[in-house]
């Protein structure tokens, strides 16, 4: 911005902006210029409206990336008829090596071609006005060939009206896999909004004959899978992940599929993978209870007994800080920053791994792994009645307070001792013993959420904008007052999400976010990943309808229709599954997969019988 005659940035007018599943638009208000984008897979198309100009031109700017990103090797190839260009970029930042390469096409030919160094190039073009300029740029994790290939097996026309159609038609058909009944048109703008976003990750990470480059750095030829990155699992293993198992069946096998592989290149299974690269961003083993979940639940066409092996090998490796908790029982305060969160998720996840094993009839290991699931009880203090860090020699760490929160710095993880005590959702039963029975629990757990502000903005309570507390109010249900899950759930879907640009109170988070708000608004979450359990909640809308796919849940359709639903009735009466009186207030996945109708009726006071 301090260079204007570089060339290189224009300010965009955001009132004039057009922005839909499959395309984009935006005036470039320095050059008269509109930008239009759509895309296949793995190539965009680019459109750029002209005016008349002797100088018009598209700039390649391999240098500037992310606020993380930092290239490291850059270049570009050209071909012999001036309409082609190729060329790749490797960088360092949050994957520490990252390599995309790409191949790119103008539908006419530029009249100069110019490079600065190995970083910049300059396509120029003389231009009448209103003249449209046609851009395919095709992406390869692999090489430059790569990308040519993908660029002429999925784009080698230049219609883009029939690209952006396509792209409209996949993103409808995605979409319409989730019909919602309801008169209030601002949580269907949200409920559509949050289920496109949950669809955005993972991504395909492969070339169009399969083969991708894997975290050994070593090029893997058609390995007969789809290969996916993006994996920020810290996040998606609470309800993103489960969503794509109602949602995308037929998705999960070659995610699945992917991370056993990752797991085979590098050890262990993916804790937060981006382009090929292990990021170890975020704490626990989070690639577990998503692989366990998949195999609870039945997905087929991955190797069962391979996922749980690679379960097992990721549960006992000792890197971060898993070899203090084997050796200790927990982790030490005083040797490993972050211990009460790691320590907590790795016991979340031996809770996903023993459900997996027990799915599989490997008693011994499900014995193991049940126990070790336990470790988190040696962090709740009586005293204070707080999950908090205990050193090598079994003291507390000292001084203590339950709002603190520094960033790997102190025991906890983008949260604080108030919201990770309650991160037990494989063991809310001992939870309970642990913590001196079920009403000094309820009387904790309601306290917590009344001192949440009501605007659900970051705070120190159930911070919704972020994922540590997103499993919390479904504990009520486990603790008999599941109308305290129907309030708070109808509360955060109204308070947490809105119709506007800053529509979520954090982070979406790969998509975490809003599939949380796809689930309970549909009055469905899960209680565990890893958990064929699926604790029922105060719907938003008057009917929502999952359209299964058959070749994965034996059923067409699964409903749930709540009856007399309105912004006052949030509390449900009674409950009917397949014409038959529902007196729990959870179903089976293998329910929602056999299809139906869940039908509530929904009154406005809690009915304290129902469900507990």
């Amino acid at each position: 911005e301090n260079d204007p005659a570089s060339g290189l940035w224009s300010y965009a007018d955001r009132t004039r902006e057009i922005t839909k599943p499959g395309y984009y638009s935006v005036p470039l208000v320095r050059y008269g210029i509109t930008a239009e984008l759509t895309a296949t897979a793995r190539v965009g198309l680019h459109r750029y409206t002209f005016p008349a100009s002797d100088a018009a031109a598209v700039v390649f700017d391999l240098e500037n990336g992310g606020c993380w990103d930092k290239a490291t090797d850059t270049g570009f190839r050209f071909s012999d008829d001036s309409t082609r260009i190729s060329g790749w970029r490797y960088s360092t930042g949050w994957a520490k090596d990252q390599r995309v390469y790409f191949a790119a096409e103008f539908s006419k030919p530029f009249a100069k071609f110019e490079t600065v160094g190995d970083k910049y190039a300059r396509a120029s073009f003389s231009t009448t006005d209103g003249e449209q300029l046609l851009v395919k740029v095709a992406l390869s994790p692999v090489s430059v060939e790569g990308a040519e290939t993908n660029l002429a097996a999925e784009l080698p026309e230049w219609d883009f009206e029939a690209t952006a159609a396509a792209a409209d038609k996949a993103w409808n058909d995605e979409l319409s896999k989730v019909k919602i009944t309801t008169e209030d048109e601002t949580a269907k703008r949200i409920f559509y909004t949050g289920l496109y976003h949950t669809m955005v990750a993972p991504s395909v990470s492969c070339d169009v004959n399969g083969d991708y480059r894997g975290s050994d750095y070593e090029i893997h030829r058609a390995p007969g899978f789809t290969n996916y990155t993006t994996f920020s699992l810290w996040d998606t293993y609470r309800a993103a992940m489960p969503l794509m198992t109602i949602l995308h069946p037929e998705r999960m096998p070659d995610i699945v599929r992917t991370m056993l592989a990752i797991a085979d290149e590098q050890g262990r299974l993916p804790v937060w993978h981006l382009w090929g690269n292990e990021t170890d961003c975020m704490v626990g083993n989070p690639g577990i209870p998503v692989v366990a979940d998949a195999i609870v639940k039945g997905i087929e066409g991955f190797d069962r007994e391979k996922a749980f092996e690679a379960i097992k090998k990721t549960a006992m490796n000792p890197d971060r800080g898993n070899g203090l908790r084997m050796k200790y029982g927990y982790i030490p305060c005083d040797l490993f920053n972050e211990a009460v969160a790691y320590d907590m998720e790795y016991a979340l996840a031996d809770g996903a791994a023993a459900r997996a094993a027990e799915a599989l009839g490997r008693m011994e290991d499900a014995k193991y792994f049940t126990e070790r699931s336990h470790s988190y009880r040696n962090y709740f203090d009586p005293a204070t009645r707080f999950m908090r860090g205990r050193d090598s020699k079994g003291g507390w760490r000292t001084p203590f307070n339950p709002f603190a929160s520094t960033h790997r710095a102190d025991d906890y993880c983008e949260g604080n001792a108030w919201q990770y005590t309650w991160l037990v959702p494989h063991d809310v039963e001992g939870m309970v013993e642990l913590m001196g029975g079920r009403e000094a629990v309820l009387r904790d757990l309601t306290e917590f959420f009344d001192k949440t502000p009501s605007d659900m903005l970051w705070n120190d309570y159930y911070n919704h904008a972020n994922e540590p507390v997103h499993l919390v109010p479904f504990l009520f249900n486990r603790l008999g007052q599941p109308w305290q899950t129907q309030k708070w759930t109808r509360h955060i879907c109204e308070k947490a999400y809105a119709d506007k640009v800053e529509g979520i109170v954090g982070n979406e988070d790969a998509g975490q976010m809003s599939a949380w708000y796809v689930l309970a608004a549909a009055g469905l979450h899960p209680a565990c990943p890893g958990d064929t359990r699926m604790e029922i909640t105060s719907p938003v809308f008057d009917r929502i309808e999952f359209r299964l796919d058959p070749r994965y849940a034996q059923g067409g359709t699964f409903a749930v229709v709540a009856h007399g639903n309105s912004p006052e009735n949030i509390y449900i009466q009674r409950a009917v599954l397949n014409g038959e009186e529902l007196a729990a207030s959870h179903i089976d996945f293998a329910q929602i997969a056999a299809g139906g109708t869940l039908e509530l009726y929904m009154g406005d006071t809690p009915n304290t019988r129902w469900g507990i």
